[in-house]
């Protein structure tokens, strides 16, 4: 019997093989980070016992990029959502492409200079690794675990467990639940216009990092 779904697939920081640069802006806007690797994995049984055949893998990148080359932006967000909902004041980057490399579906990200995408930018730069999970909808088949009618709408940055099988907890959650974290948020926005602001960024990034333990 198969079913739809929403479905979500984290992999971690090194599952990923996530590869972060910082290079000039295509417009000229200075420089912009940038994530890239693994977005999900085909033709292997993954964590939630679910099999993404790769011919379903390549047919929903080939759709996202369809939508990428004709002028759609594919924003995501920090952590992953309970619905295929994009929330504007949680997304943090855009999607600039994906590919195929073997099973494997890949993509490149660009972190977007909005409140939740600067934090993760400064996270970055202080050392913390950050995973990828991909956001969809599929039919499932409850007796091998096989999807069909994979599409992909996009792809979340979340927080790496720091135990295996440990479910991760989340940035933006933990960021609002701390005792400071709305401040935080706060001096994030503020350092879009302000560069004082940015160089008090890193610290309190830092403070949280310690708060967040990732």
């Amino acid at each position: 019997m198969k079913y739809q779904r929403h479905l979500q697939e984290v992999l971690s920081y090194d599952a990923a093989k996530i590869v972060v640069e910082s290079r000039e802006d295509e417009h000229g806007k200075g420089p912009s980070t940038y994530m890239e690797g693994i977005f999900i994995q085909g033709d292997v049984k993954n964590a939630n016992g679910r099999i993404y055949p790769v011919q379903q893998i390549r047919s929903a990148v080939d759709q996202l990029n369809e939508q990428i080359t004709g002028g759609f932006s594919v924003c995501g967000e920090v952590d992953h959502p309970e619905d295929l909902k994009i929330n504007l004041d949680r997304v943090s980057h855009m999607i600039t492409k994906m590919w195929m490399d073997g099973p494997n579906g890949f993509g490149k990200l660009k972190l977007l200079p909005t409140p939740m995408g600067t934090l993760v930018n400064t996270m970055l730069q202080s050392g913390v690794k950050l995973g990828v999970s991909s956001r969809g909808s599929g039919n499932v088949d409850d007796s091998t675990g096989k999807v069909s009618d994979f599409e992909i709408v996009t792809v979340d940055i979340v927080a790496q467990p720091s135990a295996p099988n440990a479910y991760p907890r989340t940035v933006y959650e933990s960021l609002m639940n701390m005792r400071y974290g709305h401040r935080l948020h706060d001096i994030a926005r503020d350092s879009l216009t302000d560069s004082k602001v940015q160089k008090h960024l890193k610290n309190e990034i830092i403070k949280f990092i310690k708060d967040l333990k990732i």
